[in-house]
């Protein structure tokens, strides 16, 4: 039996990626959140019964030390952190404290036997690009915001405990990730949301930043795979889709699909964080999931037949 922990769990990846391991029965899955940005309905349950949570704070040490030495995980997947653009930008003291749950997972994991740590880091990370596609160890990471500078650290710890400690690892940047029970805080949910409420969609500036977009089910599949054929272990791998796109594209495409009665307007720039294109080189992330990507078109659809967690209970 293998023993999984998962923070930030009742997240939007998290739980989708808790759902997964859970359908091998063999795999004993542990969810931490403080349901801060969580929210428990996502929390999956299993047919196996092998999912437990448990609600808290990986930043208190107290509340997660207790965790580590009852259940004393195999493998750790650290995806608790703060995020949101709006919600960084507007409280980065917040975002600051989420290096000190970094540094609890990694100090109790080398104390406690975890044979590996997986980390939720972020496209973020790279800034403004410099070059395209937006490759792991060739693009610099310049990104000066402060939740891009927690992601960073947080890779700098993971490669600093297996250099010391001899704990390995495995970071995933993510590129933007969206599906089915994504919050209302994220592009194409907010979008789906009022485009199915024939409000305006909103787009900042001219609309011409681009993104690519990675349906959940590739993400998770990439990841899981990873885990479970010993793939990229102490690497670095985007996960993301490389079909490139601009967020006006994307708000026709969405009042398209939703046979939506929306109009795009356009606000102001944002101020920072809103960067002009991003775009990982797939390569690995091909390797991982070893098929096509699910196109947009695809995957807005499935959104669209499942929008309980966008439009609410």
């Amino acid at each position: 039996m293998k023993k999984i922990l998962i923070t930030g769990g009742a997240g939007f990846i998290a739980s989708c990626l808790a759902e997964k391991l859970a359908q091998d029965a063999e795999n004993h899955v542990v969810i931490v959140d403080d349901l801060t940005t969580g929210d428990i309905e996502k929390v999956p349950h299993s047919k196996h019964d092998n999912i437990r949570f448990i609600k808290a704070d990986v930043n208190v040490f107290e509340d997660i030390s207790n965790i580590f030495f009852s259940f004393q995980p195999n493998y750790v997947f650290h995806y608790a952190a703060l995020v949101g653009v709006k919600r960084t930008l507007a409280n980065p003291v917040k975002v600051l404290n989420d290096v000190t749950g970094i540094k609890n997972i990694l100090n109790l994991s080398k104390s406690t036997g975890v044979k590996r740590v997986y980390y939720s880091s972020s496209s973020e990370v790279y800034g403004e690009p410099v070059e395209l596609p937006q490759h792991e160890e060739t693009t610099p990471l310049n990104s000066r915001l402060p939740y891009a500078i927690v992601k960073n650290i947080g890779e700098a710890y993971m490669k600093a405990y297996k250099k010391e400690f001899g704990l390995d690892f495995g970071i995933f940047r993510f590129f933007n990730t969206y599906g089915p029970k994504q919050s209302k805080d994220f592009v194409i949910s907010k979008f789906i949301s009022r485009a199915l409420n024939n409000d305006n969609l909103e787009v900042f500036g001219d609309g011409k930043q681009t993104r690519t977009f990675c349906f959940i089910d590739d993400n998770i599949t990439a990841t899981t795979n990873a885990f479970y054929q010993d793939k990229f272990v102490n690497d670095v791998v985007n996960i993301g889709s490389d079909v490139e796109l601009t967020i006006l594209d994307l708000a026709n495409t969405v009042i398209k699909l939703a046979g939506s009665k929306s109009k795009i307007v356009h606000l102001p720039p944002l101020p920072e964080g809103d960067m002009t294109r991003r775009m990982p080189d797939a390569t690995k992330m091909k390797q991982l999931i070893g098929k096509s990507f699910i196109s947009l078109e695809e995957g807005l659809k499935k959104v669209l037949a499942n929008t309980q967690f966008i439009l609410g209970n």
